[in-house]
């Protein structure tokens, strides 16, 4: 297994980004500047790779889908409108592409993700929830799974999941409910 270490983005020494700053590094992303490419992937790579992380469960599908994103960011950002932060849009892209691969997986294989479990060490408790919870949510089906990653981990509202997934907002509700159960 390959593992890809992305850069952690409290480690950057980028210069923060203005409005303006943005705006003229998504014109030069857009137009195939692979410098500026290069650029908000080192800021925005490991913020990617977490999100994917979650959904799939399986560190090289997180790695799949940095690549699917960043490979497709000059022609996403055509469509980018300034709504919200350009973290949040990223972010919508990123569950996108990764829900997109699971379901991928699922018509070609019908397989459930792998799951890392952490080893125990000195904090045994702490690594035994964590790996309880771990267990529990490779049980969950992927509807309940990702309705839950996305609303208790990655802080989305029921009305931003049910547009994300294409889903009633009382759907959402339910899976998220079921997810907990």
């Amino acid at each position: 297994m390959t593992q890809t270490n992305f850069p952690d983005q409290g480690s950057l020494e980028l210069p923060m980004t203005s409005d303006a700053n943005m705006a003229a590094l998504i014109v030069r992303t857009i137009q195939g500047d692979q410098t500026t490419l290069g650029v908000l992937f080192d800021r925005y790579a490991a913020m990617v790779h977490r999100t994917a992380l979650r959904l799939t469960m399986s560190p090289d599908e997180a790695d799949d889908v940095v690549q699917d994103v960043f490979i497709g960011l000059p022609e996403a950002l055509r469509h980018y409108r300034e709504h919200g932060t350009f973290e949040s849009w990223l972010r919508a892209i990123a569950i996108r592409v990764a829900l997109m691969r699971l379901r991928a997986a699922r018509s070609r294989e019908n397989i459930r993700p792998s799951v890392d479990v952490p080893p125990l060490g000195a904090h045994e408790q702490q690594h035994a929830d964590r790996m309880t919870l771990a267990v529990a949510l490779a049980r969950l089906s992927e509807e309940h799974r990702t309705v839950f990653m996305l609303k208790v981990v990655e802080g989305f509202s029921h009305d931003e999941i049910s547009t994300q997934l294409g889903i009633r907002r009382g759907t959402s509700e339910v899976r998220l409910y079921r997810a907990i159960r």
